[in-house]
């Protein structure tokens, strides 16, 4: 293993403070459980529902009342998780500082499968249902109930829609895609879901079939439509134009790496903090929709911000050209990879190429003494080191003790340490670097393979599971 030291001195800055008491999380921790029990209540209150009007007895009624029993159970349910999935990616401030974006996303991703799977049973009991019941062909029967059932084309439409949604979800078909087109194909999802509520309306029995039905779902529909108004749409149209973003300067950092810097009105009322994201849009020409996911790479001060983005799509590669005076707008900040979490004076930062973005900003916020934050960073090689300078001032004004671990990828996607040279123990490594990481919180960023490496050698070499902290973002 290859280690570059950059030694604290013992004269930084805070050297002769008094330990401050270690920092307790704070965030809303009850709605991650009001959340998760509110989902299950919904699915009970539709087969409740479901079950108030009639639907217990249908079943018995023949194959035919069978089938249409069951395709009608399954639709209620797969259009009750269908806007329950809405609602969790609406981005709702306090569930997502509840979940966390990576949270919330494989959640998204688990109820949008069984959404999609629950419709798909439902249009096929449904059609074997009438089909059975009327002595038609299948097939006859699907085409008549889409050309002449209300409402049947706009839902066909909205299921196409969302079947390729689906499909470009799956992740054989993702990594084949630019990170721009599936941004712009999940989008109709949508489309897909909006293109539904016609037909529970003219052709839905369940949806009017008692005011308690109808109270339920109109309530879900508005809630759903609501929050992404406000919170997808009104709030970060709210805070562009309360802010006034503008590009003030580009900075090369490193080969294919370029820092943003953004100024604004009153961004001390901007409520972000170290560690998080913000996604950003740049109104510099074609292509501005599209949103892209950047970390803060220095922390907020209330009068500018700073991102660090490497060049690995063609949106990315554009920011080297962005032009000061180029108007800027927000969502966000998202993430809770930030102090919120962290619960020892000790911590331990553990960056990976361009990972080392919200490291490097949580590096300048956080409150620690000397010899209490440890930094160690991995890069292909020493060219690559983005905030070499900084990171060296952080060493000597802050007392951060620095490991810089250049070299190629690690063939074992379970090691977190650099490939090649003398194999070394994972966790033995981490421990050698950092003695006492049983005492401190340690905070990853980088791909996901190697964040799942580094925190299987840090619960390894002794640091308790709840104080590893990562988000993930590649599902």
């Amino acid at each position: 293993m290859t280690s570059t030291l950059v030694t604290p001195p013992t004269t930084a800055r805070g050297a002769s403070a008094r330990p401050a008491a270690p920092p307790r999380p704070r965030g809303p921790r009850w709605w991650k459980d009001a959340t998760g029990t509110l989902t299950w209540l919904s699915m009970l209150i539709v087969v409740a529902l479901w079950v108030s009007n009639g639907g217990v007895q249908g079943l018995f009624t023949g194959a035919a009342g069978l089938l249409k029993g069951t395709g009608q159970l399954t639709g209620l349910i797969a259009s009750d998780l269908l806007l329950l999935q809405v609602l969790l990616m609406a981005r709702i401030p306090w569930v997502e500082r509840a979940y966390g974006q990576d949270e919330l996303a494989r959640k998204h991703r688990l109820v949008g499968f069984g959404s999609f799977t629950l419709m798909l049973a439902h249009i096929v009991l449904i059609v074997l249902g009438y089909a059975a019941g009327s002595n038609s062909s299948v097939l006859g029967k699907l085409w008549e109930m889409i050309a002449s059932y209300p409402g049947m084309l706009l839902a066909t439409a909205g299921t196409m829609a969302l079947t390729m949604v689906v499909v470009t979800s799956i992740r054989k078909a993702r990594a084949k895609l630019k990170h721009e087109s599936w941004h712009l194909l999940h989008l109709y999802a949508y489309l897909g879901v909006g293109f539904a509520l016609p037909h529970q309306l003219w052709t839905g029995a369940d949806f009017l079939a008692s005011p308690a039905a109808t109270v339920y779902w109109w309530s879900l529909w508005v809630a759903a439509a609501g929050a992404v108004l406000a919170f997808r749409v009104g709030l970060p149209v709210w805070r562009s134009l309360r802010h006034r973003l503008v590009v003030q300067r580009v900075v090369t950092e490193a080969p294919g790496v370029v820092s943003v810097h953004v100024t604004g009105r009153r961004l001390d009322k901007l409520p972000v903090r170290a560690g998080q994201f913000f996604v950003w849009r740049f109104l510099d020409g074609p292509g501005w929709t599209r949103g892209h996911p950047y970390s803060l790479s220095a922390a907020p001060d209330g009068r500018s911000l700073r991102i660090t983005v490497k060049a690995l799509g063609d949106d990315s590669s554009k920011l080297r050209r962005v032009k000061p005076g180029t108007k800027v707008l927000v969502e966000g900040p998202y993430g809770r990879l930030t102090g919120a979490a962290r619960t020892r004076r000790r911590v331990t930062f553990v960056a990976s190429g361009i990972g080392i973005t919200p490291i490097r900003a949580m590096l300048e916020e956080f409150d620690y003494s000397p010899g209490e934050a440890t930094l160690i960073y991995r890069t292909s090689g020493t060219q690559d080191i983005v905030f070499r300078t900084e990171l060296e001032e952080l060493a000597r004004r802050r007392g951060v003790t620095v490991h810089h671990l250049p070299g190629h990828r690690n063939a074992d996607p379970g090691n977190w340490l650099p490939g090649g040279g003398v194999r070394r123990d994972p966790a033995g490594a981490l421990l050698e670097l950092v003695p006492e990481i049983a005492r401190n919180d340690v905070y990853a960023c980088g791909p996901q393979t190697w964040m799942d490496a580094v925190q299987e050698a840090a619960v390894r070499a002794g640091a308790r599971p709840d104080r590893v902290h990562l988000e993930r973002f590649e599902f």
